[in-house]
């Protein structure tokens, strides 16, 4: 068994496709039209292409708002994602105005850092340990 897809809840999926393609850096895999301006549209990794989809989902679920709002005043990330520095990726993401809520922050052998996707969500880049 293997993860195939997973998803992120936005609030907007034309700025998520920005945010996630132009600033993050990944690639879109899918983008299927499902009617009533909802999407099904997925990214991935481009050094994984064939990796795992992150589906950027519409947030219209009555259940999304007060879960994403719980998280986010707790400052609970909603995903994270594995760069190989920290440090590097706060600083280039932070030139392309990505607002940090963590600064990058050791934890044993483990660097963290969390920011705003601009769609309704904390996401963390971490590294993995080694």
């Amino acid at each position: 068994m293997k993860i195939h897809l997973t998803s992120v809840f936005v609030d907007d999926q034309s700025k998520a496709e920005h945010f996630y393609t132009e600033i993050l850096g990944f690639r879109k895999k899918h983008d299927v039209d499902l009617g009533g301006g909802a999407r099904w549209l997925t990214v991935v990794s481009c050094e994984e292409p064939g990796g795992t989809e992150l589906l950027l989902e519409p947030s219209g679920h009555p259940a999304v708002k007060p879960y994403r709002d719980a998280l986010v005043e707790d400052g609970i990330p909603l995903a994270q994602f594995a760069v190989d520095d920290v440090r590097a990726e706060y600083e280039r993401l932070t030139a392309l105005g990505v607002h940090f809520t963590q600064e990058p922050l050791e934890m044993g052998p483990v660097t963290t850092a969390v920011f705003d996707d601009t769609v309704g969500n904390l996401i963390q880049i971490a590294t993995e340990p080694k």
